[in-house]
């Protein structure tokens, strides 16, 4: 079962990278051959894996979290070739780093214009497919194949419990499948939506296209050096809004689909991700008011970068690493909280940041008042304890990693405040970095070795931690266990 899923999700990749070689054909880029190479070795893998004949076609926990992380170590394995054949990143590692980067909608590039070709030189066709990555990555590789592919009912809950982020997952429909085809769905009108706004302000068809699936996977890759900085205030803010939106737990979209609306705007999560959006966007501004002409532009490019920061996509328009350190100290808290549960974005996500607080309080409770009956609150209903233990459990795993990840990098030299937001960054596949280095959001100056590890840190964020771990845990590979 699991060697079915993997060869259908690879057939499925040698699928979309046709896209990419039509885009180059169009374009005339005569990029031909670093597309058709890594078609036909997925397809020479994943035909005969997805002709297996199945016996049984139930998923059990470890089979279905094994299955999620082996999907996007081999998606990632194969989007990198392009980039290498055709020559434009000649080192596989980094190849793969920016392959990984994409498909976790992380944002952090190697791309310097020294080692690789700029950002700006790239072809139409390599851009393409490295935004597209984004919008692939976003909502989950296994939930689009969940999405097209019928006959993956029985245990499948267990592959979208580990690809979707959020401390919980649950069923819009009665149907897991049903259930995927409306995130799609609204994924994709809220995509074709963004990239339309875009045209009409005057961007061309590609531009508004590849930057509406950067944006909608909350991604981050440009097509120019300076990310948004050179579009104009229009482009600007349409891509800071639909930041925030996509930020949003997509369940909301659908109870305003099917007109539950004070349902929807009375989500306690919406609330305070609304609220901490506000009130970064306001404290910014004020901080960064000597820095800029008037307190319309100081609130439009603080907008812009919370927007950007909360909700994990890491586009930029301004020079944050320059703003005072209060600015630079909130833009580091919205990177380790991030987006709502349920939608593209990245970090330990709101509802998870709600848990934590109403269980901290609740234990204090407890202390306080010793035989009275505390239970934990969210959304108006008690927690379960399993739920409330997942959480702790999650983000004491969150914080042991980005500490030994940070040591490892600091093996390899380079400041602590670098590694660290670098590790800030790819955990939460957020992309930008403050570092004392003149320019941050480049990781091209990390070694092969550091490369590797924050690749790994970008899968581990993305994934939600806990299928990478089982990946490795000898008791997942005994029969029985």
């Amino acid at each position: 079962m699991v060697f079915s899923i993997l060869g259908r999700t690879l057939l499925i990749e040698a699928g979309l990278l046709l896209l990419p070689l039509l885009v180059g054909i169009i374009y005339g880029d005569n990029t031909w051959a670093s597309f058709l190479i890594p078609i036909g070795g997925l397809i020479a893998i994943g035909l005969p894996l997805s002709l297996l004949k199945l016996k049984d076609r139930s998923i059990h926990v470890k089979e279905g979290f094994v299955t999620v992380a082996f999907v996007w170590i081999l998606m990632s394995l194969f989007g990198a070739l392009p980039f290498v054949i055709s020559g434009a990143i000649p080192s596989y590692i980094d190849a793969l780093f920016e392959t990984v980067s994409g498909f976790t909608t992380t944002g952090a590039s190697i791309m310097d214009g020294v080692n690789t070709v700029s950002v700006d030189d790239l072809s139409h066709s390599l851009q393409f497919w490295r935004l597209s990555t984004h919008w692939i990555g976003g909502m989950g590789v296994l939930v689009f194949v969940l999405a097209i592919l019928p006959g993956y009912n029985s245990g499948i809950m267990h592959v979208f419990r580990a690809e979707s982020p959020g401390p919980s997952v649950g069923k819009l429909v009665s149907k897991l499948t049903r259930t995927a085809r409306i995130l799609y769905g609204i994924y994709i009108i809220m995509t074709a939506i963004e990239a339309i706004m875009l045209i009409c302000g005057g961007m061309s068809v590609y531009e508004g296209v590849v930057h509406a699936f950067s944006t909608a996977g909350t991604g981050g890759f440009g097509i120019k050096g300076d990310s948004i900085a050179s579009y104009s205030t229009y482009h600007q803010m349409v891509i800071a809004v639909f930041m925030f939106l996509f930020g949003i737990n997509f369940n909301l979209y659908y109870l305003i689909l099917i007109r539950h609306f004070k349902k929807a705007i009375k989500s306690e999560e919406f609330i305070v991700y609304l609220v901490m959006v506000v009130g970064a966007t306001l404290a910014i501004a004020l901080n960064i008011l000597s820095l800029c002409a008037n307190f319309g532009d100081a609130l439009r490019l603080s907008f812009f970068q919370v927007a950007s920061f909360s909700s994990s996509t890491g586009f930029t328009t301004a020079e944050y690493n320059k703003w005072p350190a209060l600015s630079q100290a909130i833009l580091v808290l919205l990177m380790i909280v991030g987006a709502c549960g349920g939608s593209t974005g990245g970090g330990i996500k709101v509802s998870r940041a709600i848990i934590l607080v109403k269980s901290g309080v609740s234990d204090i409770r407890r202390m306080l008042h010793p035989r009275s009956v505390v239970s934990t609150k969210v959304e108006g209903e008690i927690l379960s304890k399993e739920t409330e233990r997942n959480v702790h459990t999650y983000f004491i795993l969150w914080v042991v990693i980005v500490i030994v990840c940070t040591i490892l990098l600091s093996i390899d030299c380079n400041d602590v405040l670098t590694n660290f937001t670098a590790t800030l960054s790819c955990i939460g596949n957020m992309g930008p970095i403050i570092s004392l280095r003149d320019y941050a959001g480049n990781f091209a100056f990390y070694s092969p070795y550091c490369k590797l590890l924050l690749s790994f840190v970008m899968l581990v964020g993305r994934l939600e931690i806990f299928p990478m771990i089982l990946m490795f845990a000898p008791r997942t590979w005994k029969r029985g266990s």
